[in-house]
């Protein structure tokens, strides 16, 4: 009998921590979960179940890889939040895997996404014809995103945490000359300076990093 108590309290008590541990790392949604976070739930899931499973062990010396895993994913977090390199290198970028109707059949075969995978999802989007979609990105996350031509045009970042998005400028068929030619023309010197920027209606919408603005006031 008091075995079956042992296992129950620390049933509740495993649950209550995993639960404040996830509260702590953030609100994400599950089909939103990046390769890092997969990763540490996983590494979690079998942690608890170790502990579960060897009642002879101290709950403290059991648990302590969850909080070595909170750290890391915690100093991920910090990270990715300072630095757009760092989130696409563990996150990756979107994928362009249709545009104005043509499937991109090289980028498909680079991500090992075939078309099954393709129209599946187009189905779960009720989209009924490849030859309706302006633009589809596969996220890192494998959400397929679909921007419709009827749709208003699509408004994609140009630079992002002081950062030029090259992909992004090729996607709009312009070069860095174009961008620095307008940002010049608005007053904008410093790339590093700029939080966000992006194209939309003719003109450039630049929103400056807080400590830029500071510094400037």
């Amino acid at each position: 009998m008091e075995i079956y108590i042992q296992i129950l309290l620390r049933t509740i008590f495993l649950y209550v921590l995993v639960l404040i541990v996830f509260r702590l790392m953030g609100k994400r949604e599950v089909g939103e979960l990046s390769i890092m976070d997969l990763v540490v739930f996983v590494l979690i899931a079998e942690v608890v179940a170790f502990s579960l499973d060897e009642l002879d062990k101290p709950i403290f010396e059991s648990i302590f890889p969850i909080f070595v895993l909170f750290l890391i994913q915690y100093a991920n977090s910090l990270l990715t939040l300072k630095s757009k390199k760092v989130r696409d290198l563990i996150d990756g970028d979107p994928s362009l895997m249709v545009r104005d109707g043509v499937i991109q059949e090289e980028e498909m075969r680079k991500q090992r996404y075939n078309l099954d995978d393709l129209f599946q999802q187009l189905r779960e989007e009720r989209v009924p014809s490849v030859q309706n979609i302006s633009y589809a990105f596969l996220e890192p996350s494998g959400k397929l995103s679909i921007f419709l031509k009827d749709d208003d045009p699509l408004v994609i970042p140009l630079i992002v945490d002081g950062i030029i998005v090259h992909r992004h400028l090729k996607l709009m068929q312009k070069d860095e000359k174009w961008l620095f030619n307008l940002l010049k023309k608005d007053g904008y010197e410093k790339i590093e300076d700029i939080f966000y920027c992006c194209y939309e209606k003719q003109q450039l919408h630049v929103q400056l990093k807080a400590s830029a603005t500071n510094n400037g006031s």
